[in-house]
């Protein structure tokens, strides 16, 4: 059975001292919890502070991005070593917001993942479309193209150690979300992809997330759905109380 994915993301949101103190706040709500993987992905400045907070809970850090290479002259960029140093485990990977504001593509996102994989940090790889391809009906046409491309050249061992998320862009931000069945198809879908390359077993044991405006109203039809693994919190993760809600939504 897929073990449960809960991850927050941050964004661009919390400095340092309030990552701490949201952490503080937030453990006694997962102190005995054992149902699922609890992930916070704060900003680049707090994941020391943040790695240290969490220190004997469940929770694991991730981190928003991480360059290809592992050192040079790439001002701004942060490598893998530097992400392992500071005490994460995961990272995420090619959010439509990097694709937006930042030229992420598929061909950058297969670099990501590949130094990912070689430094045993866990890509959160994202994969979605936009509302013009969902109303075009383009869903399966655009998320199978990210994932050939994005994805291109892995072993199905990788696959052992990456996690997908379908995000549908237009769901990101907006307060509109996919409905448990839509995006239960979108799962099928991805999970089926993966079959096909790797077969069963591989794509069995993929743990594929669901993210795009998911609140504690709607978590629990999520995670009722057979190929939903968990889910990518955005702006409800940045309360203890409500990322707790999704976090015990089996409670």
């Amino acid at each position: 059975m897929r073990r449960p994915v809960i991850a927050g993301n941050w964004k661009m949101y919390k400095t340092v001292s309030e990552t701490v103190q949201f952490i503080e706040e937030f453990k006694p709500f997962v102190k005995n919890l054992n149902h699922c993987d609890i992930v916070i992905a704060p900003p680049f400045t707090a994941l020391a502070a943040a790695a240290r907070a969490i220190r004997g809970t469940p929770i694991g850090i991730s981190a928003q991005d991480v360059f290809w290479e592992g050192e040079g002259a790439y001002t701004g960029a942060i490598s893998v070593s530097m992400l392992l140093d500071v005490g994460c485990r995961y990272t995420i990977i090619g959010h439509s917001e990097r694709r937006k504001y930042f030229g992420e593509n598929s061909e950058t996102v297969n670099k990501k993942v590949r130094a990912a994989l070689r430094a045993n940090l866990v890509p959160i790889v994202c994969l979605g479309e936009l509302l013009t391809e969902r109303e075009a009906g383009l869903t399966q046409k655009v998320i199978q193209a990210e994932y050939r491309q994005g994805l291109a050249g892995l072993t199905g061992e990788d696959f052992s150690q990456i996690i997908l998320v379908y995000e549908p862009v237009w769901a990101i931000g907006t307060g509109r979300t996919a409905t448990p069945e839509f995006a239960e198809q979108v799962h099928e879908f991805i999970r089926n992809m993966v079959q096909e390359l790797y077969g069963a077993g591989v794509a069995q044991g993929l743990r594929i997330l669901y993210g795009g405006s998911v609140k504690p109203e709607n978590i629990r039809g999520l995670m009722a759905q057979a190929n939903i693994d968990g889910v990518l919190v955005g702006g409800a993760s940045l309360k203890a109380s409500s990322f707790a809600s999704i976090v015990n939504y089996g409670w």
